[in-house]
């Protein structure tokens, strides 16, 4: 498990997930969960990119959005769940150094062009509700494609720099992660170095990429929520404000949870109610994403019943 490296000092060479194992009599029931909620996030994220790819009337930006919203969950939930499920039904719970840097690296960039994208995609609402007449001009095809890029770059780039951090820390054991994938506060609690600097840098990174795209997100809502009230049929009204509540409380409870598992320090109390926090975040949120933004938009619902006669024919 660990090889002897000048004198005394021990280095990592693989690390021990912890999970969900103070639970053996729930493994099973935990791993047929898994696999249920990992299926239908999946099929409902690949339906949500073949349908906004395959139908013409749905590349607008709204949907352009979401699509990319939905291929960026498949590939984040992929990070988590198959190791997760792998480990609840083998009880094989070892995971290589390099292994779970890499877990780590793909999951720390998909969250934060997650948190990017979000902010996008409540922008393109406020231009849409807000500002229509110049919503046509400011979300060009073009404008999609560099804000959807941007996000994908500011996400990746940001969790390039705590990488390089990581991988200048020394592990000399213990080698348990108290969580069930490899997140950098677990990371950082078991490396031999002084935890205050990357504590700091940790804290610095997800102000930038998970606490200010939230306030954004929040103050576009707030703007949209004003300008609903004063619609002047009650049934649109009430029919937006429907939309717009949905997609605000689901944003809410993802920044939320990140935040608060990212911005407060982790004692022995809190890490276990951290882990619950952090299933919020990296498997519900994803399996409810496509119920909100878009199977119960009326446009998509419109395309699935054409889609199901069509393949009923």
């Amino acid at each position: 498990m660990v090889s002897p490296e000048q004198g005394n000092q021990m280095s990592i060479t693989e690390f021990i997930l912890l999970g969900f194992g103070t639970l053996p009599e729930l493994q099973i029931l935990l791993f047929l969960l898994f696999l249920v909620i990992y299926i239908a996030t999946m099929a409902g994220n690949i339906l949500i990119v073949t349908l906004v790819v395959t139908h013409q009337h749905l590349r607008t930006a709204r949907y352009f959005f979401l699509g990319n919203l939905s291929c960026l969950e498949t590939f984040y939930t992929s990070t988590i769940l198959p190791r997760m499920l792998a480990s609840l039904l083998t009880e094989d719970r070892t995971v290589s150094f390099s292994g779970c840097l890499t877990q780590y690296y793909f999951f720390g960039s998909l969250a934060g062009t997650e948190c990017l994208l979000l902010s996008v995609m409540s922008y393109d609402r406020y231009l849409a509700i807000c500002n229509p007449m110049h919503y046509a001009t400011r979300m060009s095809g073009r404008a999609w494609i560099q804000l959807a890029g941007a996000s994908r770059i500011g996400g990746f780039l940001g969790n390039s720099i705590t990488m390089f951090s990581i991988s200048q820390l020394t592990f000399c054991g213990p080698n348990d992660i108290n969580h069930f994938f490899c997140d950098l506060i677990p990371l950082i609690n078991l490396s031999c170095n002084d935890p205050h600097l990357m504590e700091i840098l940790t804290f610095t990174l997800c102000l930038i990429i998970s606490l200010v795209p939230f306030l954004l997100t929040l103050m576009s809502y707030i703007c949209i929520i004003e300008t609903i009230l004063r619609i002047p049929s009650t049934t649109g009204r009430q029919k937006a404000f429907s939309t717009c509540s949905s997609h605000l409380i689901v944003v809410t409870i993802f920044y939320g949870t990140l935040l608060t598992v990212y911005m407060f320090p982790t004692t022995n109390t809190l890490s276990d109610f951290k882990k619950v926090l952090s299933v919020i975040y990296t498997v519900l949120t994803p399996l409810v994403n496509p119920l909100i933004y878009s199977l119960r938009n009326k446009e998509v619902k419109e395309v699935l019943r054409k889609a199901w006669r069509k393949c009923s024919f």
